[in-house]
């Protein structure tokens, strides 16, 4: 029985032997990686409008609400454009306040309306015409149109770069050249820097603008790697 194991055994080593024979483990392989960025201004404004509410009836609470949410959309629609201004809803929670003791002695709930688009004056002014609700958060970001024109220049700097490395390095080990094995294409947002405050005086909003912004750059990073066959 041993010896009918040992030759089984062997056979298979013989046999993956074989397999290896034809099909050798490749050489003169380089893994390498290049990247492209392209720094790009903001085009993306995003202003979320809130307000906060309180009483010992929660129906009340959420009346109050109601009715300062439904004003500010009704002011907000006016100016709506789609891709320039669109308004939507945001949060809206009503919770239960509590007594030392654990019983609930009265009710508190906020309401949240965002504004979001590419046109910033014309954002920032529905804004300030908003009077239900105030200015809570200001954030800066791509749209999809810029990302995706911004991403195919980066993808085309980052594959220039990746081909030149390989044949740089190709060269430098002693090789007339390469061909590409595999590759795998990645984009990413680097630091989307910080939203700045315009000083109170900037030209490019009108006095009723409930806060003046100026969007900072961001950058788009793409990065090529993959595996060449020199030669």
């Amino acid at each position: 029985m041993n010896a009918i194991k040992f030759i089984a055994s062997c056979a298979l080593l013989a046999g993956a032997g074989a397999v290896l024979a034809q099909n050798p483990p490749p050489q003169n392989v380089l893994q390498l990686s290049a990247s492209g960025t392209v720094e790009v201004q903001q085009d993306l404004l995003s202003m979320t409008l809130s307000t906060t509410r309180d009483g010992t009836d929660a129906a009340a609470v959420q009346s109050q609400l109601k009715a300062a949410l439904d004003t500010a959309l009704t002011e907000a629609r006016k100016t709506a454009q789609p891709g320039q201004l669109d308004v939507r809803t945001g949060n809206f929670s009503l919770v239960p306040r509590y007594t030392r003791e654990g019983k609930i002695n009265g009710w508190q709930g906020s309401t949240e309306l965002v504004l979001e688009g590419r046109d910033f004056p014309r954002i920032t002014q529905a804004a300030g015409r908003i009077t239900t609700l105030n200015v809570g958060n200001v954030g800066f970001a791509l749209s999809r149109e810029q990302r995706t024109k911004v991403e195919v220049e980066a993808q085309t700097i980052a594959i220039d770069a990746f081909k030149q490395k390989a044949g740089e390095l190709a060269k430098g080990f002693g090789f007339g050249g390469y061909t590409l094995r595999e590759v795998s294409v990645n984009s990413n947002q680097g630091d989307p820097g910080r939203p700045r405050m315009m000083a109170a005086q900037a030209k490019s909003f009108s006095s009723d603008a409930a806060v003046p912004v100026e969007a900072g750059k961001t950058s788009v990073v793409v990065t090529v790697s993959g595996s060449v066959q020199l030669k």
